[in-house]
């Protein structure tokens, strides 16, 4: 997972990542007091890289404050039922 970009962003930011083989990929935005603000992927993706945009919503539309910010990727690789790899990164939203 690389840092996102960019990073502070207004109003939107892109998160990439690479898979090195197909899995169950969760990509979710928490606030930094640990509350989910936003959920952007939560399923299958084939091996390689991919990119998310973030556009600074929550999961009902509404804009967020100013803030940072983490987003965390967990990956459950295909017939790789005890190696779920998760990793977290922070950034900052300036309005």
């Amino acid at each position: 997972m690389h840092q996102n970009y960019p990073n502070p962003f207004n109003p939107t930011t892109e998160i990439k990542f690479g898979l090195p083989q197909p899995g169950e990929v969760t990509l979710s935005i928490f606030n930094i007091v640990g509350q989910k603000v936003r959920s952007l992927l939560n399923g299958p993706k084939t091996a390689g890289y991919h990119s998310v945009i973030w556009d600074g919503r929550n999961d009902f539309g509404n804009q967020v404050v100013s803030g940072v910010y983490v987003y965390r990727i967990r990956v459950l690789p295909n017939g790789a039922e005890n190696e779920l790899i998760e990793l977290a990164k922070k950034m900052t939203l300036v309005r």
